[in-house]
């Protein structure tokens, strides 16, 4: 595992974790602002085959706010990332980006401390799946 995800492999089927993840999301106060499909972006684009693959921009409005207060060009790692990707074992991954490795960027205390609420919650998510 990456140092900057948080991530597990689940026995579901791709669209069934892929909901549940979205509807975890939604319990922690994340909302999904971008869905993007790269096996239909790399068909569309450049005509190649790609595992089903989605990821999703989920953002936590109220820790957003407190976050771009705090520092104005935070926004530029935001929103978190979450992929939902399956494998062609039959397998399918779930993976958050960690915001306690990507946030600490900023070297603000304040923004670290914020980014631990929210890697909470991301665990969360991906624990419950």
């Amino acid at each position: 595992m990456s140092n900057y995800s948080l991530k597990k492999q689940v026995d579901l089927d791709y669209e069934e974790t892929l909901e549940k993840v979205k509807a975890e999301l939604k319990k922690e106060g994340f909302g999904v602002l971008t869905k993007i499909d790269m096996k239909e972006t790399f068909k569309e684009k450049i005509d190649k085959d790609f595992n089903k693959y989605t990821i999703l921009g989920a953002c936590n409005p109220e820790f957003a706010y407190e976050g771009l207060n705090l520092e104005e060009e935070l926004g530029l790692l935001l929103p978190c990332n979450v992929i939902v990707s399956a494998s062609d074992s039959g397998k399918t991954t779930v993976a958050a980006i960690n915001p306690l490795e990507v946030l600490t960027l900023s070297n603000n205390e304040d923004i670290k401390e914020l980014s631990i609420e929210v890697k909470e919650r991301l665990e969360r998510v991906i624990d419950n799946i």
